[in-house]
C-alpha cells in the first residue's frame, strides 16, 4: 500500500476519534483531529500526483474518507444546533446520489474521479466545519464585533459550500450520465 492510500485510511481511522471528542464537549481536540484529517487529503493527493501513485483504491476511498469525515462532522453539528438540518441533507443527498453513480459504474469497471468542483465543494465543506466547530460567537460570549464579522464569515463559507455542493452534482451527473446508460 502507497503512502498517499495510507493517508486516506488514516482520515478514515481518524474520524470515530473526532467524533468521540466532538460528543464529549472536547471541541479543541475535536478540531485539531478534524484539521490533520483534512490536511491528509490535501497531502495523499497531491503526493500521489507528484509521483504518478494514483490507484484505483486512491480514486474509491480518497473520496469516500472525505464523504465520512464531514458528514460525521456536519452530524455533530447538527445535535450541537450549530448547522441547520436541511444543509447537512442537502450535502448529504448529494453524497448518496455520487455514491449511487460510482457504484454504477464500478459494475461497468470505471472508477470515476472527483472532479474540481467535487474538490473545492470538499474544501469549503471542511473549512465550513472549522468555523462552526471554533464558534467565536458560541465560545466567547463577549466577541462583540469580532464574533459578528466571523457569524457573517461563518455564513458566508456555508452559502459558498452549499452552492458547490448543488454545482458539483450536476457537473458530475452531466458528465458521468452514460454511465446510465442501459440502467434505465
Amino acid at each position: 500500500m502507497n503512502l498517499p492510500n495510507k493517508l486516506t485510511l488514516l482520515r478514515v481511522i481518524m474520524i470515530p476519534f473526532f467524533v468521540a471528542f466532538m460528543l464529549t464537549g472536547f471541541k479543541w481536540i475535536a478540531l485539531i483531529l478534524f484539521v490533520i484529517a483534512s490536511l491528509t487529503d490535501m497531502a495523499d493527493g497531491k503526493i500521489a500526483r507528484k509521483y504518478n501513485l494514483i490507484t484505483d483504491f486512491g480514486k474509491f476511498m480518497d473520496p469516500l474518507a472525505d464523504k465520512m469525515l464531514v458528514i460525521s462532522a456536519l452530524i455533530c453539528l447538527v445535535g450541537m444546533n450549530r448547522i441547520w438540518t436541511w444543509i447537512v441533507i442537502v450535502i448529504v443527498a448529494r453524497e448518496f446520489i455520487i455514491s449511487g453513480f460510482r457504484l454504477i459504474a464500478a459494475e461497468k469497471g470505471k472508477v470515476i474521479a472527483a472532479s474540481m468542483w467535487g474538490k473545492f465543494k470538499t474544501t469549503f465543506q471542511m473549512i465550513m466545519v472549522i468555523m462552526m466547530i471554533i464558534d467565536v460567537d458560541y465560545a466567547w460570549s463577549e466577541a462583540g464585533v469580532f464574533g459578528q464579522i466571523y457569524g457573517v464569515l461563518t455564513w458566508i463559507i456555508t452559502v459558498i459550500a452549499v452552492a458547490l455542493t448543488i454545482i458539483s452534482l450536476v457537473d458530475y451527473l452531466l458528465k458521468n450520465w452514460n454511465v446510465m446508460d442501459g440502467q434505465m
